[in-house]
Protein backbone atom coordinates (compact mmCIF):
# COMPACT_ATOMS: atom_id res chain seq x y z
CA UNK A 1 0.00 0.00 0.00
CA UNK A 2 2.84 2.38 0.82
CA UNK A 3 4.40 2.05 -2.64
CA UNK A 4 0.99 2.61 -4.25
CA UNK A 5 0.45 5.72 -2.12
CA UNK A 6 3.85 7.07 -3.10
CA UNK A 7 3.13 6.48 -6.79
CA UNK A 8 -0.27 8.16 -6.53
CA UNK A 9 1.27 11.17 -4.77
CA UNK A 10 4.03 11.34 -7.41
CA UNK A 11 1.42 11.33 -10.18
CA UNK A 12 -0.64 13.95 -8.36
CA UNK A 13 2.21 16.41 -7.83
CA UNK A 14 3.48 15.84 -11.39
CA UNK A 15 0.02 16.62 -12.75
CA UNK A 16 -0.18 19.64 -10.47
CA UNK A 17 3.18 20.93 -11.73
CA UNK A 18 2.06 20.67 -15.35
CA UNK A 19 -1.28 22.28 -14.51
CA UNK A 20 0.33 25.10 -12.50
CA UNK A 21 2.80 25.87 -15.28
CA UNK A 22 -0.02 25.95 -17.81
CA UNK A 23 1.45 23.26 -20.02
CA UNK A 24 -0.55 22.89 -23.18
CA UNK A 25 -0.44 19.77 -25.31
CA UNK A 26 -0.93 21.85 -28.46
CA UNK A 27 2.17 22.10 -30.61
CA UNK A 28 1.23 25.32 -32.36
CA UNK A 29 2.18 28.79 -31.18
CA UNK A 30 -0.41 30.92 -29.45
CA UNK A 31 -1.15 34.50 -30.25
CA UNK A 32 -0.88 36.63 -27.11
CA UNK A 33 -4.21 38.27 -27.86
CA UNK A 34 -6.02 34.93 -27.68
CA UNK A 35 -3.99 33.17 -24.98
CA UNK A 36 -6.80 33.25 -22.39
CA UNK A 37 -9.62 32.38 -24.76
CA UNK A 38 -11.35 29.12 -23.96
CA UNK A 39 -13.01 27.11 -26.67
CA UNK A 40 -16.62 26.10 -26.47
CA UNK A 41 -17.15 22.73 -24.83
CA UNK A 42 -20.31 21.98 -26.80
CA UNK A 43 -18.53 19.38 -28.93
CA UNK A 44 -16.88 17.60 -26.00
CA UNK A 45 -18.44 14.40 -24.81
CA UNK A 46 -20.12 14.47 -21.43
CA UNK A 47 -17.34 12.30 -20.01
CA UNK A 48 -14.65 14.67 -21.30
CA UNK A 49 -16.36 17.62 -19.64
CA UNK A 50 -16.68 15.75 -16.34
CA UNK A 51 -13.06 14.54 -16.48
CA UNK A 52 -11.78 18.03 -17.27
CA UNK A 53 -13.80 19.61 -14.47
CA UNK A 54 -12.72 16.95 -11.98
CA UNK A 55 -9.06 17.35 -12.97
CA UNK A 56 -9.18 21.14 -12.61
CA UNK A 57 -10.88 20.99 -9.22
CA UNK A 58 -8.38 18.39 -7.99
CA UNK A 59 -5.47 20.54 -9.14
CA UNK A 60 -6.97 23.59 -7.41
CA UNK A 61 -7.20 21.59 -4.17
CA UNK A 62 -3.58 20.41 -4.46
CA UNK A 63 -2.49 23.97 -5.24
CA UNK A 64 -4.33 25.28 -2.18
CA UNK A 65 -2.84 22.70 0.17
CA UNK A 66 0.66 23.22 -1.23
CA UNK A 67 0.26 26.94 -0.65
CA UNK A 68 -0.59 26.28 2.99
CA UNK A 69 2.60 24.29 3.66
CA UNK A 70 5.67 25.77 5.35
CA UNK A 71 7.91 27.46 2.76
CA UNK A 72 10.67 24.86 3.04
CA UNK A 73 8.15 22.02 2.55
CA UNK A 74 6.57 23.81 -0.40
CA UNK A 75 9.98 24.26 -2.02
CA UNK A 76 10.85 20.60 -1.51
CA UNK A 77 7.58 19.44 -3.11
CA UNK A 78 7.91 21.89 -6.00
CA UNK A 79 11.44 20.70 -6.75
CA UNK A 80 10.41 17.08 -6.58
CA UNK A 81 7.50 17.76 -8.92
CA UNK A 82 9.83 19.49 -11.37
CA UNK A 83 12.30 16.62 -11.22
CA UNK A 84 9.49 14.08 -11.75
CA UNK A 85 8.10 15.95 -14.76
CA UNK A 86 11.47 16.42 -16.45
CA UNK A 87 12.63 12.91 -15.60
CA UNK A 88 15.93 14.17 -14.20
CA UNK A 89 16.86 14.74 -10.56
CA UNK A 90 18.96 17.82 -11.27
CA UNK A 91 16.89 20.70 -9.89
CA UNK A 92 17.97 22.09 -6.53
CA UNK A 93 17.29 25.16 -4.43
CA UNK A 94 19.43 27.28 -2.11
CA UNK A 95 16.42 27.34 0.23
CA UNK A 96 17.01 23.69 1.07
CA UNK A 97 19.92 22.29 3.09
CA UNK A 98 23.06 21.21 1.24
CA UNK A 99 23.25 17.91 3.13
CA UNK A 100 21.41 15.20 1.13
CA UNK A 101 20.18 13.47 4.30
CA UNK A 102 18.59 16.69 5.60
CA UNK A 103 17.00 17.37 2.18
CA UNK A 104 15.57 13.86 2.09
CA UNK A 105 14.22 14.23 5.62
CA UNK A 106 12.52 17.51 4.69
CA UNK A 107 11.04 15.97 1.54
CA UNK A 108 9.65 13.00 3.47
CA UNK A 109 8.10 15.33 6.05
CA UNK A 110 6.70 17.56 3.31
CA UNK A 111 5.16 14.63 1.43
CA UNK A 112 3.57 13.18 4.58
CA UNK A 113 2.22 16.61 5.58
CA UNK A 114 0.75 17.16 2.11
CA UNK A 115 -0.73 13.67 2.07
CA UNK A 116 -2.38 14.20 5.48
CA UNK A 117 -3.84 17.50 4.29
CA UNK A 118 -5.17 15.98 1.07
CA UNK A 119 -6.73 13.00 2.85
CA UNK A 120 -8.16 14.96 5.76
Amino acid sequence: MKDETDNILDDLISSWYRWAKGYNEATHAKCAMFSDVRTSRQWDSENAVVDSTLHNETMKAVDFHLGELQPVYRTAIQLQARNLVTGYAVWTSPRLPVDPFERTTILIEARSTLLRRLIG
